[in-house]
């Protein structure tokens, strides 16, 4: 029976109902939202959270994401074994990014750049932004005569925070074979000493490289979700906790702790928002997740809005760029997304 008093984590878990999958999709639409100004403008510092917390509001929606990762991938090893773990992130990250790469590339890219189509799939830089979105995820790429006129030119500038999941990824199946999982203090160690690493740089180096910044705040936040996941019998869930913490955070804004700070509320506070059985009594996760595809297809359908009508204001694009990132990202669900998850599950019952 559920304590009036505590309920945790894994309370929340049990109980069947979660938030999970509309808390995805409202952070994909976050970050669509977030980069109508930097598609417009060229300047991430345009975006008006940036000033306020030091981050944008699609910074924000990232660190929600890793934070939901952590915790579902940690449970994931954790209950399938190595082998389905592998599989399941493969068909999971695979066909939607291949789909994506080759839509934007073979069919938005033909209709949008300036060369002749025989000019267009004769250049190596087509091949070489197909090949390299595929296999480093590299988000600065262009195409070949594609949004030359925009203030930035790269058609899919999401793609790089799967570097930072896939080595997630690769990270707890590492720790799982290692039996570390099963070690919590260990984890916790990890954590600690990310935690430690955040503050350190914001004391020595609080200007510095943005790279460094990212290649803590990501995986710190990833750990946090999957040391939630692993304390899930003592982490509270607490809405009115984590409103206070939140209060906390926003104390600590000039100090060398708000950063780490931060990064710690949200990885707790997405969990407590998918799981608290306050919010969760009247929901349970939706049968299609059209999350990644949102977060896939929102950039280039913002490039091809802004490229065609230059002289309009990133808000106005912004409704028309969402319906029709929702239809793709439909339309990558239905046809991609989902006949690879069920080729997950016949492989793994097989």
């Amino acid at each position: 029976m559920t304590s009036a008093r505590f309920c945790c984590v894994g309370d929340g878990m049990v109980c069947g109902s979660n938030n999970f999958g509309i808390l995805r999709l409202v952070l994909a639409l976050a970050v669509v939202v977030s980069h109508a100004f930097s598609v417009a403008t060229g300047h991430v510092d345009d975006e008006p959270l940036m000033h306020a917390t030091g981050f944008t509001l699609g910074e924000h929606a990232v660190n929600g994401f890793f934070a939901i990762s952590g915790f579902l991938v940690t449970m994931s090893f954790e209950r399938r074994g190595w082998r389905d773990f592998g599989l399941a992130r493969l068909l999971r990250i695979v066909p939607g990014l291949v789909g994506a790469t080759l839509f934007v590339s073979l069919v938005i890219g033909t209709m949008m750049t300036s060369l002749d189509r025989a000019s267009y799939f004769a250049d190596g830089q087509l091949w070489r932004f197909i090949w390299g979105t595929l296999t480093t995820f590299k988000s600065a790429a262009a195409l070949p005569g594609v949004f030359d006129q925009n203030p930035l030119s790269f058609p899919m500038g999401t793609v790089w925070t799967l570097k930072y999941e896939c080595l997630c990824y690769l990270g707890v199946l590492v720790a799982g074979l290692a039996g570390l999982l099963c070690r919590r203090s260990w984890v916790l160690c990890l954590w600690g000493l990310l935690l430690a690493a955040v503050v350190l740089r914001e004391i020595i180096a609080p200007n510095g490289a943005k790279g460094v910044e990212t290649g803590l705040r990501l995986p710190l936040i990833f750990v946090a979700g999957g040391l939630i996941y692993l304390w899930r019998e003592r982490v509270p869930l607490s809405v009115w906790g984590l409103c206070g913490l939140a209060i906390l955070v926003a104390l600590l804004a000039r100090t060398p702790l708000y950063k780490a700070a931060l990064f710690s509320v949200t990885a707790w506070g997405v969990i407590v928002l998918a799981l608290a059985p306050a919010l969760t009594a009247w929901r349970s996760t939706p049968a299609a997740d059209f999350s990644y595809g949102v977060y896939l297809y929102g950039w280039p359908i913002q490039q091809v809005f802004y490229a065609l009508f230059p002289a309009t204001g990133a808000l106005t694009l912004l409704a028309p760029s969402l319906l029709l990132t929702l239809l793709l990202a439909a339309a990558s669900w239905h046809f991609v997304e989902n006949p690879a998850l069920g080729l997950k599950r016949r492989l793994l019952c097989g």
